[in-house]
């Protein structure tokens, strides 16, 4: 009995030290590897071009220098790191036939993608209660989003996510990993990490559910009751104008939440996400790479402030 006790604690040490897992990514010959390449080193490019472009815009156009504008250049910067945390090394997956990855490297990656993940949720909640403020009580609108507030919300976005982060990378990277160690997926994520493990699951699952599930249902809920007053306050405006105003400025946003909260939820707070690897990996594109591609051509396509600093920016090139 103590030598096969020795023998198990010896074993399971060996399991906590693994050195690199495989990411199976997605399957396919050469032709469908190069053709997923292409894809999503098109995406890729131009979320970071689209991002970066509007970053520009933002800090270029002084009609811009807004609070609402100020989180929007830190949603696009954020978008930014989230695509470059996955498309890189997808990419790599993609033209190499080692898929090798790290434990320090694995755990890294899914670091940085716990981290901007959650910070996006709180920002687009941030960004719900600005245009709350401005359409619900315009009048203290200068004074109660102030500059020193919004730095505090983006602040505040990103120490939460750091909080997030850092709990599910110690919880999930201390586990004993046995067996095998490939990773049914293009990235680290909790969900293909956690069948991998030798160990008993529970606590990392309710944690998951728990933890996850209230910061998206809790920024959610921002959203939503910010946008029950805007939407009841909009109702009551007396100019079609005015009414048309308030609406062009929220739409671009809500249609990013709802992208954003939809794919979400539906990946991290539902239980049966946990054991539906093959489907996740497909709804996890959208949100790792399609969503940042979107969101520059959402908030300009659909907003008449970015539209007309488009066209001051253009003639200013021109001449």
């Amino acid at each position: 009995l103590f030598l096969s006790l020795l023998g198990c604690t010896y074993t399971m040490e060996n399991f906590t030290h693994v050195s690199e897992f495989v990411l199976l990514g997605f399957q396919g010959g050469p032709r469908t590897q190069t053709m997923l390449f292409l894809i999503f080193f098109t995406l890729y490019v131009i979320a970071v071009v689209g991002n970066f472009g509007m970053i520009v815009i933002v800090r270029v156009d002084s009609c811009l220098h807004t609070p609402m504008y100020t989180f929007l250049q830190s949603l696009s910067l954020l978008d930014i790191c989230y695509s470059s945390t996955i498309a890189p090394r997808t990419l790599m997956n993609c033209i190499k036939e080692d898929h090798t990855v790290s434990f320090g490297g694995c755990a890294a990656q899914f670091f940085f993608l716990s981290l901007f993940g959650t910070t996006e949720a709180f920002l687009l909640a941030a960004m719900a209660y600005d245009r709350f403020i401005a359409i619900c009580n315009p009048l203290l609108y200068s004074v109660t989003m102030s500059h020193q507030v919004c730095v505090w919300l983006v602040l505040g976005s990103y120490l939460w996510g750091v909080l997030n982060a850092v709990t599910q990378t110690m919880m999930t990277f201390s586990l004993p990993f046995c067996g095998s160690n490939e990773i049914n997926d293009f990235f680290c994520d909790i969900l293909p990490l956690l069948p991998l493990s030798c160990s008993d699951t529970f606590i990392n699952q309710l944690v998951l559910l728990g933890l996850c599930g209230s910061i998206i249902i809790g920024t959610f809920l921002i959203v939503l009751i910010s946008y029950t007053y805007i939407i009841s306050t909009i109702l009551r405006m007396r100019t079609p104008q005015g009414r048309q105003k308030a609406v062009s400025t929220c739409a671009s946003h809500l249609t990013g939440v709802c992208l954003f909260f939809g794919t979400v939820f539906f990946m991290y707070a539902q239980p049966s996400a946990i054991v539906s690897i093959e489907q996740s990996k497909v709804v996890s594109i959208f949100y790792t790479i399609v969503i940042p591609m979107l969101n520059p051509l959402i908030y300009s396509l659909r907003n008449k402030d970015v539209q007309q600093a488009l066209r001051r920016s253009k003639k200013k090139f021109s001449l």
